[in-house]
C-alpha cells in the first residue's frame, strides 16, 4: 500500500526509549502525532502505550537486521519500503520560513508530565554550524553515535554531521566492544557522549580494546570528566577535545575553549581547566558571557 501523501513534511519528534508507556502515550497525546515510526525492540513498549493514548497515528515498523532480539511488527508498513518509494530526482520540500518547526522534543517528566520544546529551522541550522565550528570537525567526518539522539537532537549533531557530508556511525547498545569495533572498522573522528561514556572505553578489558586509526575526538557534556578518564582517554588514543555545558533545548550553548583559557602541562591542571566552561558558541551572539 503506497504510503505518500501530497505533502509529506512533518515535525520530528524523537522519543525517549528509555520511558515507561504511560509517559510515552502522554507524549503521544500531547503533540498529537500522526506518524509513529517503531523499532521492533520497542514494538511492545510501544503497543501498550497507543493502547493508553488517544492519538491512532499512522504506523511504520523498523526492521533493523543488527537486531536479533525479541519483538514482533505492530504495522502493515515497513521503513524501508517507504524510503523505496521516493523518486531518485525528486526535489526536496523546504521549509516555508525558517522560523517554522524543525522539531518538538519532550523532558523525561521527573517532576510532573513531560514538557515539549520546539526547534525552528533557524535555531537548528545555527546550533549545527555551531557545531562545525566548535568541534572543528572539518568535511567528511565520521561519526560515532552513543549520544542519544532524543536528548536535543543529538545535541543537533544530527545536522551538523549530515551539513558536512561525513558519515553516521550508529550503535544499538552503547558497550565498550562495539564502540571499540566501530571506532577501528569504520576510522570514526568524532563522537560525543557523557563521562561515563568515557569511563567504559578506557575500563574495557584489553580483550575488548582495539588499536585506534586514528586519534578521536571526544565532546563531553553534563559533568566534567575525571582526572583518571582524562589520563585514560588520552592513553587510548582518544582527544577529549571539548567539554560542553549542554542544554535544555538546542544543545551545548557553551563550551570549554582550551585554545582561549589556556592550557596546563599538568593532568591536574588540565582536568580543572576542562571542567570549566563560558566561551559562548559563536552562534549565539546575546548568550551571556562568563569568564572562566
Amino acid at each position: 500500500m503506497p504510503l505518500r501523501r501530497a505533502d509529506d513534511r512533518a515535525v520530528l519528534n524523537t522519543l525517549n526509549t528509555r520511558l515507561d508507556a504511560e509517559i510515552l502515550a502522554f507524549t503521544l497525546d500531547h503533540a498529537e502525532t500522526k506518524v509513529l515510526i517503531v523499532d521492533r525492540e520497542f514494538s511492545k513498549a510501544m503497543t501498550a502505550a497507543l493502547a493508553n493514548a488517544r492519538v491512532k497515528p499512522l504506523l511504520i515498523d523498523v526492521n533493523d537486521p543488527e537486531y536479533h532480539g525479541a519483538g514482533e511488527p505492530i504495522s502493515d508498513f515497513d521503513y524501508e519500503a517507504l524510503l523505496a518509494e521516493a523518486e531518485p530526482g525528486e526535489a526536496p520540500q523546504w521549509a516555508g520560513d525558517e522560523w517554522d518547526a524543525i522539531s518538538l522534543n519532550y523532558t523525561s517528566g521527573t517532576t510532573g508530565d513531560p514538557k515539549g520544546v520546539v526547534y525552528h529551522h533557524r535555531g537548528a541550522h545555527l546550533l549545527a554550524t555551531g557545531n562545525v565550528v566548535t568541534g572543528n570537525m572539518g568535511k567528511h567526518p565520521v561519526y560515532l553515535w552513543t549520544l542519544p539522539m532524543f536528548h536535543c537532537n543529538g545535541w543537533c549533531f544530527t545536522w551538523s554531521v549530515s551539513v558536512t557530508a561525513g558519515t553516521h556511525v550508529c550503535l544499538r547498545q552503547v558497550r565498550a566492544k562495539a564502540m571499540y569495533d566501530a571506532i577501528a572498522d569504520h576510522g570514526v573522528t568524532h563522537l560525543c557522549g557523557a563521562p561515563i561514556v568515557m569511563a567504559t572505553l578506557i575500563n574495557a578489558p584489553e580483550d575488548e580494546k582495539r588499536p585506534l586509526p586514528r586519534q578521536v575526538a571526544f565532546f563531553t557534556a553534563a559533568a566534567p570528566p575525571p582526572e583518571a578518564v582524562l589520563a585514560g582517554m588520552k592513553d587510548d588514543g582518544l582527544r577529549g577535545d571539548a567539554s560542553l555545558r549542554a542544554h535544555r533545548t538546542y544543545g551545548p550553548p557553551v563550551v570549554n575553549d582550551g585554545t582561549r583559557t589556556g592550557r596546563s602541562s599538568t593532568l591536574p591542571g588540565q582536568a580543572k581547566r576542562k571542567a570549566r566552561q563560558g566561551v559562548r558558541y559563536a552562534a549565539l551572539e546575546d548568550f551571556p558571557r562568563h569568564r572562566p
